[in-house]
């Protein structure tokens, strides 16, 4: 695979934020951002291609391994097509997303099924199609029992919660003691039903593991992987065979949200395994990954008008349409998803003048609708642009539909940085639909439109 590095990563980190300055005037320019479309996501191609090469540089040195992108953190066909030519596999965790990962061209071979409740159905389907599947409890390896064609492509594995302990947010730390997801490695009994599990398959050959992702340290990361391997060590030695082969370790890269630096590097997650687990990367197993939003985060940006401002008790609200129906988990729990916001004119060029503390509020009906709070910024007026930083995983790609709140268009951008006459101008900026903004006569149909007599009642 040829791996493509833009300048603008090298030394570990992002490009700063200026770097989309000129994407912002364009797409306010060719009426991409205005009153016709108030909000968008954007999104840079080489940015994701510069970071997927810093990922596979940073595994160069290990024998075999596959790196999947996990699809929940950005469900979008182009963006999935565009991985997939990066040389990725696609880990997916639901039929539709496992839809997506086909039609967006990922070899079955490449593609992982990680899901704590899959259905007969989606079983079925996976080991027909030959994507790997990793049971999230020895019941589903039970039912696997019962569906498995013995001629089936699919490798198969088994997901343990190494329970070594949560990071700073509680909802994204799977590896706590009563984390719903896989079987708890230190509870009673646990390690000798894994091993005996193993006994009794020669087909389960994989381990999967993955401790958690934003707010979890390297060290506890590297610690569930490294819990992992020792798992598979005695399964291999108690067995007197090489039953277990490979290892999926997760994903969970944490992203630094507060400026523009990308720390930890993949770089320094190889470095923490490598210290916890020294023979993991010997080319005894074969390694998975499953990283998704530290390839995408700082690759793309939400753009978005300001309608109104006003002041109410001494604040400045700067009311948008960003607001949780795109940034949900910034909305819900403000302190754990905390974005960088930039302040825009009706040009799209950047503001300037005097801070003043605002709070960035968007469209839904509830109060608690903010994405930033006493945020310090030029002054904002009506018909301005803010942008939200470091949003290209997760926050445009998976809206919520709140008050039927239309799903924002999204655009991949090339940025030219210059012409070549020296003269320091932007140079264009051309632009590409990833998906199509949700027209209301979308919204009606997808709410029932066709049955919309359903429940009448009529006599006779």
């Amino acid at each position: 695979m040829t791996q493509t590095t833009s300048a603008h990563h090298q030394g570990g980190t992002a490009p700063p934020a200026a770097r989309f300055d000129a994407v912002v005037r364009a797409a306010v320019g060719q009426g991409l951002l205005g009153e016709g479309g108030p909000v968008a996501g954007f999104i840079d191609p080489e940015g994701v291609r510069a970071s997927v090469g810093a990922l596979h540089d940073a595994f160069a040195a290990t024998p075999e391994v596959l790196h999947t992108f996990a699809a929940k953190a950005c469900s979008l066909v182009p963006v999935l097509r565009l991985l997939a030519d990066c040389g990725m596999g696609c880990e997916v965790a639901s039929p539709g997303e496992l839809r997506l990962a086909m039609e967006a061209g990922f070899a079955a071979s490449r593609v992982v099924l990680d899901s704590p409740a899959k259905t007969r159905e989606e079983i079925r389907l996976a080991l027909a199609l030959g994507v790997a599947v990793n049971a999230d409890s020895l019941d589903e390896l039970r039912r696997i029992d019962a569906l498995r064609n013995p001629g089936t492509a699919s490798v198969l594995g088994l997901r343990v919660n190494p329970q070594v302990g949560g990071g700073s947010i509680g909802p994204m730390s799977t590896a706590t003691d009563t984390s719903k997801f896989g079987v708890a490695l230190r509870d009673p009994g646990a390690r000798e039903a894994i091993v005996e599990a193993f006994r009794e398959r020669p087909w389960l050959t994989r381990l999967h593991t993955h401790v958690g992702s934003q707010g979890c340290p390297l060290e506890l990361i590297a610690d569930g992987v490294a819990r992992t391997y020792e798992l598979a060590e005695e399964i291999n030695a108690t067995l007197g065979v090489r039953r277990v082969t490979s290892l999926d370790i997760g994903g969970g890269l944490p992203v630094n949200f507060t400026d523009e630096t990308v720390r930890p590097g993949y770089a320094d997650y190889v470095a923490a395994l490598t210290a916890a687990a020294p023979g993991l990367f010997s080319g005894r197993y074969s390694l998975v990954t499953e990283f998704g939003r530290s390839l995408l985060a700082k690759n793309g940006f939400i753009g978005a008008r300001v309608e109104y401002t006003k002041d109410a008790g001494g604040r400045r609200i700067a009311l948008t349409h960003a607001g949780a129906q795109t940034a949900t988990r910034t909305v819900l729990m403000p302190d754990a998803w905390p974005l960088r916001i930039g302040a825009f004119g009706p040009d799209g060029t950047p503001k300037t003048g005097p801070s003043l503390a605002q709070d960035i509020a968007g469209p839904c009906c509830f109060a608690g609708d903010v994405v930033a709070y006493g945020r310090e910024l030029p002054e904002l007026a009506e018909d301005d642009v803010v942008v939200l930083y470091d949003t290209g995983a997760y926050y445009f790609s998976t809206p919520w539909a709140y008050n039927s709140l239309p799903r924002p268009a999204v655009y991949g951008f090339r940025a030219v940085a210059g012409p070549a006459d020296g003269s320091g101008h932007d140079g264009p900026v051309t632009f590409t639909t990833v998906r199509d903004a949700q027209s209301l006569d979308d919204i009606a149909a997808e709410s029932g439109l066709a049955h919309a007599d359903a429940l009448i009642q009529r006599d006779g």
